[in-house]
């Protein structure tokens, strides 16, 4: 992998270890793999190697060589990680890993990371929070450094982030691939202030809103300050009518929604609807909740989008949050994030502002057009926060624990202006609201905020910025 690979940041010795340990794995696991016995995988190695459990003196000289297909076969099992340390093994790896990718046959789901940022490790490193593997990976990103950017959302591997000109980009951290998304400017209620000599100098922010209500006169926002008002949370769908992406925008005043397909010149608007809190994309159809309980489909499958109102909750809770998530089956469900010991004016030196103590989930029936709360998720996992909401099988992420909620906090004050506070993070029990932290949870303190995100190796091979 190129500047962001993740054997990038291991020593020599370290990644000496590792190698042996992955040739380890390989070989373990290579009779489950492809049905054979040890016996009959002897005529896939060389004649001097009768075993196949490697030690610690095995060299890298010395390894059994298998053929292509089958080790590209092997190589499509490993969580990425894995993968791209067995790329770093050998040329022969190397060569296999590199078709493995080009072809675009890697396609394992992998286990939601953590993304966080440490002042210690550089202004453009991003740090990588593996719960399969219990550690962290640093990989460095491309410019402007990421710790300059705001992040807004990560769906599909593929983080979007604001820079200090309030402009958008996608950056997958995995293939340090980055795209420029529409300029701000193409927003509807943003407009561009330049100086005398034609430069880009601020920009003016209207509060229109596309329905009927007092005017307000717009604001100005210098460059960099215009992100923290305008922007909420973003969401990059694979549209497989067209082949392309859509990336849909939650953004201010009052949470509206725009949309652009990667390689747009602009952003089209969604009115005249607003409050929106979260998002996601089933079948040419756009789902989309409101903080009060509204969910709203736009039909993107014609000529004209269409919006239809789905259903409203009547019943709401006082503090909190609404997301969206499709479960593994194609179901949607809807999950209401309730808080507790919440200040919104705390004291100096407070480090507690909220907690999340439950979470209240709900399946619609699209068929009936109705809610049926449901206590449990059984066998299931959420990671909810400015992620795109995931609902996942434990069975199939065994380093999951089944029925838990994996969330951090995106309440709109910590995602996009304060630095260094307390964060709401962990992981809920859902069958007794019990919490326990994250590891290490004073290292994902810092700006920008924390966000789960699934690793993708696949590119969009569009475009880029």
């Amino acid at each position: 992998m190129e500047s962001c690979s993740v054997a990038r940041i291991m020593s020599l010795r370290k990644l000496a270890i590792h190698r042996t340990y992955l040739c380890t794995l390989i070989f373990r696991n290579l009779p489950k793999l492809l049905g054979f016995t040890p016996r009959l995988l002897k005529k896939f190695c060389k004649a001097e190697h009768v075993e196949l459990q490697l030690t610690k003196k095995t060299t890298l000289g010395t390894l059994p060589e298998l053929p292509p297909d089958i080790l590209m076969g092997i190589f499509a099992t490993l969580e990425i990680p894995d993968l791209v340390r067995a790329g770093s093994v050998c040329s022969s790896w190397r060569s296999t890993y590199t078709s493995l990718r080009s072809l675009g046959q890697y396609k394992l789901q992998q286990t939601p990371c953590l993304l966080y940022t440490s002042e210690s490790a550089g202004e453009s490193v991003a740090c990588l929070y593996s719960l399969a593997e219990k550690r962290s990976y640093k990989l460095t990103l491309p410019e402007p450094p990421i710790r300059t950017r705001c992040l807004i959302g990560s769906s599909h591997g593929w983080l979007v982030t604001v820079d200090d000109r309030s402009e958008m980009h996608l950056v997958n951290p995995i293939t340090c691939e980055q795209i420029a998304l529409p300029s701000v400017i193409t927003i509807e209620q943003v407009s561009p202030i330049v100086d005398e000599y034609g430069a880009l100098h601020k920009y003016e922010f209207s509060r229109h809103t596309g329905t009927r209500g007092a005017y307000r006169s717009p604001s100005i926002f210098a460059l960099d300050k215009l992100r923290h008002e305008l922007h909420y949370k973003a969401f990059v769908f694979p549209d497989t009518s067209t082949g392309s992406y859509i990336v849909v925008l939650i953004h201010n005043p009052v949470r509206q929604l725009s949309f652009a397909r990667v390689g747009d010149d602009k952003w089209t608007w969604l009115p005249p609807h607003e409050d929106y809190s979260d998002c996601t994309y089933k079948d040419g159809l756009l789902y989309a909740v409101t903080g009060t309980g509204e969910l709203h489909a736009f039909d993107f499958s014609g000529p004209v989008i269409t919006m239809e109102m789905i259903i409203s909750m009547r019943e709401m809770h006082h503090c909190g949050y609404m997301y969206i998530a499709q479960a593994p089956l194609g179901d949607l469900l809807l999950v209401w994030r309730i808080f507790q010991d919440y200040d919104l004016e705390p004291e100096p030196g407070s480090s507690v502002f909220w907690n999340s103590t439950e979470y209240k989930i709900y399946e619609f029936d699209p068929l009936g057009s109705k809610l049926k709360e449901i206590n449990r998720l059984s066998d299931h996992v959420l990671f909810l926060g400015h992620n795109q909401s995931l609902c996942l099988s434990a069975e199939e992420y065994p380093s999951l624990s089944a029925n838990h909620a994996y969330f951090t906090d995106d309440n709109y004050l910590w995602t996009l202006g304060f630095k260094n506070n307390h964060r709401d993070m962990g992981i809920l029990n859902l069958d007794d609201n019990s919490r326990e932290d994250l590891e290490s949870p004073q290292l994902w303190s810092n700006f920008p905020a924390p966000m789960w995100i699934t690793p993708d190796l696949r590119k969009m091979n569009l475009a880029s910025g």
